[in-house]
């Protein structure tokens, strides 16, 4: 049997935000069975396993790995010497000026 770890145990805030879904009735069978092996409700099952991917998805995507010696070449040299906007970016960068000014 795999131990539970409450990946939400060290947020230290109280507990008033609300999650609510709909899902197939075998779909929370499945989620309440694991929960109950893991002697957990519920509901501290799901957050957790949410809370887990969640920082899982935020971390890979904080991250860039540029592995070889050419690609982290291009890559700086892409920073320090961008090439010209093409005229298809700079139209998409008006548009979204114009739906952003018009957001409000």
């Amino acid at each position: 049997m795999l131990a539970f770890q409450d990946t939400t145990s060290a947020v230290n805030e109280p507990k008033s935000a609300r999650l609510e879904s709909r899902t197939q009735p075998s779909v929370k069978a499945d989620i309440l069975r694991a929960a109950t092996l893991n002697g957990v409700d519920i509901s501290a099952f799901v957050v957790s396993a949410a809370y887990s991917a969640a920082r899982s998805t935020i971390e890979a995507h904080a991250i860039t790995v540029v592995e070889s010696e050419a690609d982290r070449n291009a890559f700086f040299d892409a920073l320090e010497n961008p090439p010209k906007p093409t005229k298809r970016l700079a139209n998409a960068f008006a548009l979204r000026k114009k739906l952003i000014a018009n957001a409000d």
